[in-house]
C-alpha cells in the first residue's frame, strides 16, 4: 500500500493543478446540487419489528383517514389565580381561541376541553388537543403562525397558554458561537503546532472543502433519503474532526521528510505512502464502524452511521490528493520559517552527505536530519520506560474511576420534559403535570385487532374485556373507552400511567400491560399491541442496550483484525481494544454523570436530568471505535517503523513520540474542541454527542494512546511485536511504515542525550 500510495502522492503534486480544478469543479457541482435539491424532512423515529411500531403500522392501515404518528398540540390553558379555567368569560375565551385556527387542510381537528372532560380536578386547568392530517416537518409556517396567534388571542385575555405536542418542533439550526470557538481553538494549536500560518491553514483548507462536499451531498440526497438535519450535523462533526487530523498527519511527516533534506516531490510522496498509509487504516476503521450501524435495525441510526462514513470516506480522499497538490502550490511556505531557513543555507552549502545515525537511502534526494531534540514527547516516553507499570497502574484506575457512573447508564429517548424551562413546550408539560398528573404527558395506546374474530359479538367482548385487563393494572391511572375503525375490526384505547413517561414504574407498567394482555388474546384470538410514543421509546432503548454488547464484540473483533494486519503483533492490537474500551467506558461515565446526575450541567444548559439518549451508547462506540484507532496507528506506527529498522523495544517507544506525540496531541486537541464545540446546541442528541465524543477523544488520546499504550509496550518489550511464522504468512503485507520504500535505516545511537544508550528489552 505505501507503494501505491506513495505514486499518489507524486502524481497530485506533479498534477496540483489538475487535482485541484477537479476537487473545485466537485465542489460547485455538489454545491449547485444541493441549492436546486427539495428540502428533506425530520422523520419520527422508529424502529421495524418492535412491538410499538407494529401497532402504529397497523393504526395507519386500519385508520387511513388519520396519521398515526402525525403532528399533534397541546393548547393548555390556565386560569389567572383565583379564577376557575370554567368560569363563563374564560369558556368563552377557549371558544374563541379554538374558532381562530386556521382551519385549512392542515388541520384535522381541534377538541374541546368541556365536552371531553379535559378540564383538571380543580378546575384551574384545561387543554384542546390539535391533531394534524402531516407530520409536524410538514406544517407549513402559515399553520405553525396560526397556532402562536390563537395563543396570543388566550394571552391577552388573561389566561395563561403554553403549546404542547410535536407541532413545535423544528430542525437543529446549525452556525452557533461554541461551533465557531471549536474550529478558532483548532487553528490555534495548528499554527502553534506547524510554526507557520500557510501550514496551519493547509488542513483547515482542506477540512473545509470535504466537509463542504459532504455537508453538499448530504443536502442534495435529504429529499429522496429523508436524512434529518441530526445527520447531517454529525457529518459535519466527523468530516471537520477527522479531515483536519488527517491533513496534519500528512503535513507533518512532509515536513519531516523535507527536513531531511528530500525535494518536494519527493517529501510529498513519502508523506503520502506512509502518513497516508495510516490514514487509510484509520478511516476505514472508521468507515466501517459506522457502517456496521446499519444492523441495528434503526433507519435514522442507518442514516446517520453512512452519513459519517461517507464524510470519512471524503476527508480521507482530500487528505491523499489534496493535500499534496496543495504542498506543490503552496511550495516551501508550508515549513516552518526556521526550516525555511535551515534549507536555504543548506543550498548554498557545498556537497552532500550521508547523515548521521542514518545509513545511506534508496531513492530519490539525499537525507539530512536535524539533530535529535530533547522534546516533551521524548522526556515523557522516557519517562514512561523507567517507571511502565507505575503509569499503567495509575491510567487503569483513573479511568476506571471515571467510568463507574456507567454502571447507572438508563436509556430513554428525550421528550419535552428535557427542554429549557425557557420553552413554552416545557411549561405546557409541567402544567399537564400539575393538572392530571405526571403519566399524562406519557399516555399509551393499545391497538386491539379484532379481524380473526369470528363476528362483531365477539369482537366487542375481546375489545371489552381488554378495557377490563388494562384498568386492573397495577399503576394505570384511567383508561379510556375503545374507538372503533371504519371497518369495526380494529379497536383503540388510552391508558394513562400514573407516573412520568421516562419513570422506570412506566417501563414497568408497559411489560406488565403487555403480560396481561397475553392472556386476553390467547382466550380470543384478538391481537393486543401497546405503543404510543412512551411505548416506543422503551423498545427502542430496550433494543439498543440487547445490542450493544454485540455491536461492541464486533467493533472489537474488528480492531484486533485490522491492527494485527497493520502492525503484523498479536498483543498490540489486544492492547489497544483494552485500551477502548477504557477510553468508552470513561466517556460513558462523564455522560452519565452530566446528563443522568446533573453534574456540571449548568455549565453547559443542561437545566433537567434524565435517561440519556437511546441512540448514544452504541453511536458513540462506533465514532470512538474509529477515532481511538486513529491514535493508535499514527503513533504505534512511528514505532513499528522504528523497531523493524532495528531499534530497540525502548528506542522504537521514543522514536514514534519523538516523531508523532507533538502531532497526536494537537490532533487530539484539535478533536476534542471541534466536538466540544457542537455542546452549546439546543439539542439534546447534539448536546450529548459533543460530551461523549470530546470526552472520549481526551482520554483516548492523553490517557489510553499516550500513557498505557507506551506503558504496556515498555513491559512486553520484543514479546509486543511478535507474530506466529504461520499467521505472518498467511497475512497480506499492507507496509504501512513504508519499509517498500526505502525508508533511512537508524544506526546504533553515538551521544547525544537522547541517544546515549539503547534501552533494553521492557524500557527497564
Amino acid at each position: 500500500m505505501a507503494t501505491f500510495l506513495y505514486r499518489v502522492g507524486r502524481w497530485a503534486f506533479r498534477r496540483r493543478r489538475v487535482v485541484s480544478a477537479l476537487w473545485l469543479g466537485l465542489l460547485v457541482l455538489v454545491g449547485v446540487a444541493a441549492v436546486m435539491a427539495p428540502a428533506g424532512k425530520e422523520e419520527e423515529l422508529s424502529m421495524p419489528g418492535t412491538e410499538s411500531q407494529k401497532a402504529f403500522d397497523l393504526l395507519d392501515e386500519r385508520f387511513p383517514q388519520s396519521n398515526s404518528q402525525g403532528a399533534e398540540a397541546r393548547l393548555v390553558f390556565r386560569a389567572p389565580d383565583g379564577q376557575r379555567v370554567t368560569a363563563t368569560e374564560n369558556r368563552a375565551t377557549v371558544a374563541d381561541t379554538l374558532g381562530s385556527l386556521d382551519w385549512g387542510t392542515q388541520v384535522a381537528s381541534a377538541t374541546d376541553p368541556y365536552e371531553t372532560g379535559a378540564v383538571s380536578e380543580d378546575g384551574t386547568i384545561a387543554y384542546s388537543t390539535v391533531t394534524y392530517t402531516v407530520d409536524a416537518v410538514d406544517l407549513t409556517e402559515s399553520t405553525k403562525n396560526a397556532l402562536q396567534a390563537a395563543a396570543d388571542h388566550a394571552r391577552d385575555a388573561g389566561l395563561t397558554v403554553e403549546i404542547g405536542g410535536s407541532a413545535l418542533e423544528s430542525e437543529v439550526a446549525l452556525g452557533g458561537t461554541t461551533e465557531i470557538i471549536g474550529v478558532v481553538v483548532a487553528a490555534v494549536v495548528l499554527v502553534l503546532t506547524l510554526g507557520s500560518l500557510v501550514a496551519a491553514g493547509l488542513p483547515l483548507l482542506t477540512a473545509f472543502v470535504g466537509v463542504a462536499i459532504g455537508f453538499g451531498l448530504i443536502a442534495a440526497l435529504a429529499g429522496p433519503l429523508g436524512l434529518t438535519s441530526t445527520v447531517s450535523i454529525l457529518a459535519l462533526m466527523l468530516g471537520l474532526a477527522v479531515g483536519i487530523d488527517y491533513a496534519l498527519f500528512i503535513t507533518s511527516r512532509f515536513r519531516d521528510e523535507r527536513a531531511l533534506g528530500r525535494e518536494a516531490e519527493e517529501a510529498a510522496g513519502r508523506a503520502v505512502g506512509t502518513a497516508g498509509s495510516a490514514v487509510v487504516f484509520a478511516g476505514a476503521t472508521v468507515f466501517i464502524a459506522l457502517v456496521g450501524l446499519a444492523v441495528v435495525g434503526i433507519p435514522e441510526l442507518t442514516k446517520m452511521g453512512l452519513a459519517g462514513a461517507g464524510a470519512v470516506a471524503i476527508a480521507v480522499l482530500v487528505a491523499l490528493t489534496l493535500v499534496p497538490a496543495l504542498f506543490a502550490l503552496f511550495g516551501r511556505r508550508v515549513l516552518s520559517r526556521a526550516a525555511r531557513r535551515a534549507a536555504g543555507a543548506g543550498t548554498r552549502s557545498a556537497g552532500t552527505s550521508v547523515p548521521a545515525g542514518f545509513a545511506a537511502p534508496t531513492g530519490t534526494g539525499a537525507p539530512r536530519p536535524l539533530a535529535a531534540r530533547r522534546t516533551i514527547g521524548t522526556r515523557w516516553a522516557r519517562f514512561v520506560l523507567r517507571r511502565p507499570l507505575a503509569v499503567l497502574v495509575c491510567a487503569v484506575i483513573g479511568l476506571g474511576a471515571v467510568a463507574v457512573p456507567a454502571l447507572s447508564l438508563e436509556l430513554g429517548l428525550p421528550g419535552d420534559e428535557s427542554k429549557p424551562v425557557t420553552t413554552t413546550e416545557r411549561r405546557a408539560y409541567d402544567l399537564l403535570s400539575e393538572g392530571f398528573g405526571p403519566g399524562f404527558n406519557g399516555p399509551l395506546t393499545v391497538v386491539v385487532d379484532t379481524a380473526s374474530a369470528a363476528g362483531a359479538g365477539e369482537a366487542r367482548a375481546a375489545t371489552d374485556l381488554v378495557m377490563k385487563t388494562v384498568r386492573e393494572v397495577d399503576g394505570v391511572a384511567s383508561a379510556g373507552e375503545p374507538v372503533l375503525s371504519p371497518d369495526k375490526d380494529t379497536a383503540v384505547l388510552t391508558a394513562v400511567p400514573r407516573t412520568a413517561p421516562n419513570s422506570g414504574e412506566t417501563k414497568d407498567l408497559v411489560h406488565d400491560i403487555r403480560r396481561a394482555v397475553a392472556g386476553v388474546e390467547a382466550e380470543t384470538g384478538a391481537v393486543v399491541l401497546v405503543t404510543g410514543r412512551t411505548a416506543l421509546n422503551i423498545d427502542i432503548s430496550e433494543a439498543m442496550s440487547d445490542a450493544l454488547v454485540p455491536y461492541l464484540t464486533v467493533v472489537i473483533g474488528l480492531a484486533v483484525l485490522l491492527l494485527t494486519v497493520v502492525f503484523r503483533s498479536l498483543l498490540v492490537p489486544v492492547k489497544a481494544a483494552l485500551g477502548f474500551l477504557l477510553s468508552v467506558g470513561a466517556a460513558f461515565g462523564v455522560v452519565v454523570a452530566v446528563f443522568q446526575w446533573g453534574w456540571a450541567g449548568d455549565l453547559i444548559g443542561v437545566e433537567q436530568t434524565g435517561p440519556v439518549m437511546s441512540l448514544m451508547p452504541i453511536l458513540i462506540i462506533g465514532i470512538v471505535f474509529g477515532l481511538a484507532m486513529d491514535y493508535e496507528v499514527f503513533l504505534v506506527a512511528r514505532m513499528r517503523e522504528a523497531y523493524v529498522h532495528g531499534a530497540s523495544p525502548g528506542e522504537a517507544v521514543v522514536s514514534g513520540f519523538r516523531h508523532s506525540g507533538r502531532v497526536v496531541a494537537a490532533a487530539a486537541v484539535i478533536m476534542t474542541s471541534v466536538f466540544a464545540g457542537f455542546i452549546g446546541m439546543a439539542n439534546p442528541t447534539i448536546q450529548t454527542m459533543g460530551v461523549g465524543l470530546a470526552s472520549a477523544v481526551a482520554f483516548d488520546a492523553f490517557l489510553v494512546r499516550m500513557a498505557i499504550a507506551p506503558a504496556v509496550l515498555a513491559l512486553l518489550g520484543h514479546r509486543a511485536w511478535w507474530l506466529p511464522r504461520s499467521l505472518n504468512r498467511v497475512l497480506p503485507n499492507v507496509d504501512v511504515e513504508g519499509q517498500l520504500l526505502g525508508l533511512p535505516v537508524p544506526a546504533p545511537a553515538t551521544g547525544g542525550p537522547d541517544t546515549q544508550t539503547r534501552l533494553p528489552v521492557g524500557g527497564r
